[in-house]
Order: C-alpha cells, then structure tokens, then sequence
C-alpha cells in the first residue's frame, strides 16, 4: 500500500518538477530580437539623422582635423610644410551629446583569412554608385558577429573619424609612442585607433539578416579605366585631389582578364620576385606577402592587364595565405605567371603615410624624380581571401590548355626543392 501511495506521489510531481525547470529557462532569441526592422531603425534614429557615407565624412572630417594643437600633436609624416591643406593622419572627434549621428551600411569585408584584421568596410549603394568607409575595431573574428553581407546601423557619438594613411575610417584617438616601431620618431603622435569591442557593439544593431548578394561590385576589364574613375593612377597632390581619393577608399572592385606578373614594388620601382624562403628573405619572395620580421607594414604584388597596366594586389604576412605562390609562380620562379590569367576581386584603397614623401614636397632628402616615381603605385587591391580560404577573390586558370585549367594554391614548402 505504502509502495502505490510512493508511486503515485511520485506521478504526480513530475509534471510539476517538468513545468518548473521549463519556466525557469531563459527565452530563447529569436531573429525579432536581435535584427532591426526598417520600422525600428526610424523610432531609434528619431533623435537624430541618418548621414550617408559621403555625408558624413564631408560633415565630421575637416583638412587637418579637430584634434590637432599645440599639445596634441600628429605624427611628423602627416604633414609638410608645402601642402598645408594636405594632412595624411588626422582626427576629428564627433560630438558625445546632442541629436543622434547615424550611419548605416552592409559589410563588404571578412577577417576569416586575415587581410582584414579588427577592420571592417562597409558599404552603401546611393543613386546605384558605392560609398565606403573603413572601420578600426577591437574585435578578433569580427566576421562571426559582422557577417559579409550584413547590413548595420551606428550610432557615431562620441567616436572619431580619422586618416590613418589618408584613408577614412571610424576610429577612437589613440596616441602613439612606440619607440621600438621603425623610423620611430616620425610616428610619434595622435593617429586613428581601434574602437574598443564592447563599445562598438554597444553602439551598433544589426539590420536584417546577412545577404552578400546585396554587395555592389564595380567590374573593370581595364586597369586604366579605373584609374580614370577614382582620380587617376597619381592624384594630383592637393586638398581637392585628396578629397577625389579619400571617397574613393573602400570601393568594391573585380578586375577581370588579368594576371600576375611576377613582380613586387620597391619605392616605385618594379622588380622580379625571386625563390626563396618568406620566413627569412622579406620584400623579394614569390608568394603573397613574405615576413617584414612583424613590422607589419602590406606587401604588394603588381597586377597586369592584357595592356600591360598594372595596379598592386596587398595582403598581410600575417594572412593565412601569405606564404602560398602567385598564381603560376613556384620552387621554379615567375615565369609561367603570365599564363595564369583571370579575376581578382578586393577593397580598393590608396596609402600614403609620409607627407615628405609626397611630390612637391619640401623634403630634400630624396630628388623628386624619385619621389614622383614611388607616388605612382599607392592604390591597391586587397583580397578577402583565395581559394580555399575565406571569400574567393582571386580566380585564375592556366590559359595553355584548350580547357583552361582553375589555379590551385599552392604554399612554399622549404623541403620542396
């Protein structure tokens, strides 16, 4: 009798016990919770505005910036004498109180291969033409939040906009004085830095879910031709030629129909890549992007079209295809380059980060035929990734068969001989 009464009980409080632990769970999320509707996004912009791109940057972002004085001073390459509208590095801190400042756009970029590291750009499409900007933020793997393709709205109070190179971003101030960095007494000084990750994400709301397919891609089958869209392949060194460049930094591009040749640049001038080991030999390599012994600065490989234009293709030695061969290149060298031909997709951006450097520029230390020879090669495409990792910018095949055969990647390998 005891046993059934036991039984019994028992029957009964599973319900009960079943009941109380599901209240006690948390709700789980839904897409309603965490991705804004247009319908929100006007009800949490009513204190302010929405500033396109373009807007803002002509708005918030002034020649030699808010933030310059005679206590806080730029690093020495911003700026020279001759050009006093011409600031390379820059800040201007946007307003902490007041209406709401505003900017959306849908991500364009993905860290997962590692040309962008705690960097985001993000796009918008205005009048079927693209506007872009940079955006400097503490995040490691910021593509598992910020997906490719993911539209987003921010709120800018209390942010900066900066010129780190010349090239627009939305930063924090951070002061600079590294004395172990190379030519470190000539950066020294306030320059763009990382938004702090909790700050950013506090700051910013998702819009919809992810769609790549809403990214904008301007095609060239010329190299010329887009030089001649964003200003030219050496801008004219003045405050309104600056302004042509900086709206240019960020575009979404595709070369198609081109090749690499095999070459890198150094100070303007463009040499071979050679064999050897990226780990131990820097610049010269013929991979993607050899060590610069964690320096840190790009390295570029010239890309050519079938008129023999070129533009350079940047990565990072830190990429995880840094150390994989060119398209063609090998343990042999360069020379079968030239038949691999095909597409190279990536952000497009021009960096100069050394005023005296500049042609016409004050700086004697250099003859100004070398400085105009080393100012035609500061624009540059940066891929998302190659085959095999991460968004696939770079799509070559070799053109010596009758059936072209696709480009597959290949890394350096010492013992490969």
């Amino acid at each position: 009798m005891r046993k059934s009464i036991y039984t019994y009980a028992i029957a009964l409080a599973l319900p009960i016990v079943a009941l109380m632990t599901t209240s006690c769970e948390p709700k789980a999320l839904g897409p309603e919770d965490v991705l804004f509707t247009e319908q929100q996004i006007q009800e949490v912009t009513a204190d302010g505005k929405i500033y396109t791109l373009d807007e803002f940057l002509e708005k918030f972002s002034t020649p030699a910036g808010n933030h310059l004085s005679d206590t806080t001073l730029y690093r020495t390459r911003a700026n020279d004498k001759n050009f006093p509208d011409i600031w390379l590095f820059s800040l201007d801190t946007i307003p902490t109180e007041g209406e709401g400042i505003y900017i959306r756009g849908r991500v364009s970029t993905d860290d997962y291969a590692g040309n962008f590291y705690k960097a985001l750009v993000i796009q918008q499409v205005v009048g079927l033409e693209q506007q872009n900007l940079r955006i400097s933020v503490d995040l490691g793997s910021s593509g598992g939040l910020f997906q490719i393709g993911q539209e987003i709205l921010i709120r800018c109070n209390g942010l900066a906009i900066g010129r780190y190179a010349n090239q627009p971003q939305l930063c924090i101030p951070t002061y600079n004085n590294n004395i172990n960095a190379s030519s470190a007494s000539e950066k020294v000084g306030w320059a763009p830095g990382r938004i702090p990750g909790s700050v950013f994400r506090k700051a910013t709301k998702l819009i919809g879910t992810p769609q790549p397919k809403k990214l904008f891609y301007m095609e060239f089958t010329s190299i010329q031709d887009l030089y001649d869209f964003v200003g030219g392949q050496s801008p004219e060194v003045s405050l309104e030629g600056m302004t042509k460049v900086r709206k240019m930094d960020g575009l979404l591009v595709r070369l198609k129909g081109v090749h690499f040749n095999g070459k890198y640049n150094k100070y303007g001038d463009m040499l071979n890549c050679v064999v050897g080991d990226p780990e131990i030999m820097p610049d010269s390599v013929n991979v993607f992007a050899p060590t610069t012994a964690n320096v840190g600065y790009p390295q570029s490989r010239f890309v050519e079209d079938q008129a023999g234009k070129v533009i350079l293709c940047s990565s990072s030695e830190y990429a995880k295809f840094a150390h994989y061969y060119l398209p063609g290149a090998g343990k042999d060298g360069i020379e079968n380059c030239k038949y691999f031909e095909g597409d190279v997709t990536g952000i497009l951006g021009w960096y100069a980060d050394d005023a005296k450097r500049l042609p016409g520029s004050s700086y004697t230390g250099s003859s100004e035929a070398d400085k105009k020879k080393s100012y035609q090669y500061n624009w540059s495409i940066t891929p998302r990734g190659i085959p095999g990792f991460g968004i696939e910018d770079i799509i070559m095949a070799d053109q010596r068969e009758a059936q072209p055969v696709p480009w597959v990647p290949k890394e350096y390998d010492p013992n490969d001989k």
